[in-house]
């Protein structure tokens, strides 16, 4: 597991030779000290020689989405026209603000940006009435579907922590009257949705696969990640038995995203 160095008087230098050692993420502080996480191959003896520092601060790194994005603080990220930026960085005229928590969504994790991106795609030529997010989570799927123009929004998950911050998510860019929230599965929710998306894993994905497709209405869009590429076809052929069509499918840093159509 990554961990986090601090130095507190640092030359100019010392950020090259960070980023030099493999550093996963380097800020420099206002009063001149710099941050770093760094990969646990790299021994913080190796750190401090290399630095030709002593007061060297060795602390446990902090991981987002699920421990699986390693930054040192959240920050403004773009994808597709969507800007995302941290929710201490004030209003920002069409950006979509989120809390630092817990929950994963923060728009850094390759899944989620191919996600954004599927939804982007699905709103043109015109947003669909309505959108369903298995998995909410942060609630930024959701989210971003509301401010690029889906009128209204479904966001369920099985985790009351991360309701609370898609709540607190929902509240912070004016959308709470816009998106509803609901601690359940899909299959405790009835009715069809134009767009459904669920940034999920594999195995619950293919478990999930009958009542999902249940919740797509006619000629509507499913949206599928959280796939490692590896098992993409797995995936696809559940869906596919089940009569939805493949639109298209996006691969990065080893995570696919799926795009299905019902036939129906």
């Amino acid at each position: 597991m990554p961990y986090r160095v601090d130095v507190t008087r640092a030359d100019d230098g010392a950020l090259d030779c960070l980023v030099e050692l493999g550093a996963l993420d380097v800020e420099r502080s206002p009063d001149g000290g710099i941050a770093a996480l760094m990969p646990d191959g790299v021994a913080p003896e190796r750190v401090a020689l290399a630095l030709g520092v002593a007061d060297l601060s060795i602390s446990p790194a902090v991981g987002r989405d699920a421990g699986s994005v390693w930054t040192l603080s959240p920050r403004p990220t773009r994808i597709g026209r969507l800007r995302i930026v941290p929710a201490h960085a004030g209003p920002e005229p069409g950006a979509l603000r989120l809390i630092d928590s817990a929950a994963f969504g923060t728009g850094l994790h390759p899944t989620t940006a191919m996600c954004l991106e599927a939804i982007e795609e699905a709103l043109e030529p015109a947003p669909p009435g309505a959108l369903l997010d298995v998995g909410t989570g942060s609630g930024v799927l959701a989210l971003a579907a509301l401010l690029m123009g889906v009128p209204q929004a479904l966001g369920i998950d099985i985790d009351a922590e991360a309701l609370r911050a898609a709540a607190e998510n929902a509240r912070l860019n004016a959308l709470d009257r816009r998106l509803q929230l609901a601690r359940c599965g899909p299959d405790a929710v009835a009715g069809t949705w134009p767009l459904v998306v669920a940034n999920l894993l594999a195995a619950p994905l293919v478990e999930l696969a009958p009542v999902l497709v249940r919740r797509v209405g006619h000629h509507g869009r499913l949206v599928l990640s959280g796939v490692p590429s590896s098992v993409e076809p797995d995936v696809e052929r559940a869906y596919r038995h089940l009569g939805m069509q493949r639109v298209r499918a996006q691969s990065r840093a080893g995570w696919s995203a799926l795009v299905l159509q019902a036939s129906w």
